[in-house]
């Protein structure tokens, strides 16, 4: 299976694909990106390169998500990635923008969409997030989102805060919301 796409009103999420190498290395090169991933250091390109490799592998064929590439309709750009992994086991919302796309919204647009994807096409119960205590702004897309804190923990050997929401918790809202299946 390939990863359906889904259109919002100023983005797409669509799968990652090879040519997105130089773009994606770009984002994760940007030490204010990745202060709050992993080390807080920015990649070199050939990680990102077995990063890339991953996300357009992983994850679509067996659990029916993984990671989109988000791309700003506006311009056609590559400004990120947003959806669903593992977290032992529970799916976890991820997501990440390129620095020049911060503070319009397009973080809680591209997330929502990925928790729409969740709950009404996967039916899936329940979905967690975890960041970093200090990432403030993390923490505010996650509560725009209803997502509510349950407590700190370490994940990854590194102090986290976990966040959840249930189906039942879930609110869809009327934001532009359009998937194309992969088969059609």
């Amino acid at each position: 299976m390939s990863a359906p796409e889904i259109e919002t009103a100023r983005l797409r999420l669509r799968q990652f694909r090879e040519d997105d190498l130089d773009a994606f290395a770009d984002i994760y090169s940007d030490p204010d990106v990745v202060k709050y991933l992993g080390t807080g250091l920015p990649a070199l390109k050939e990680e990102t390169a077995q990063h890339l490799s991953n996300l357009i592998t992983n994850h679509w064929e067996q659990k029916r998500h993984g990671r989109w590439a988000v791309i700003d309709k506006a311009d056609g750009r590559l400004i990120g990635l947003c959806g669903l992994r593992l977290l032992e086991g529970a799916p976890e919302l991820v997501y990440l923008m390129s620095k020049p796309y911060w503070g319009r919204g397009l973080a809680p647009e591209a997330a929502r969409a990925c928790l729409r994807y969740a709950f009404e096409e996967l039916q899936l119960e329940r979905v967690v997030a975890i960041t970093r205590p200090e990432n403030a702004a993390s923490r505010r897309v996650l509560d725009k989102l209803g997502l509510q804190y349950e407590r700190d923990a370490r994940f990854y050997d590194i102090d986290c805060v976990l966040y959840a929401i249930t189906r039942d918790e879930y609110k869809p809202d009327d934001a532009p919301y359009l998937l194309k299946n992969s088969d059609g």
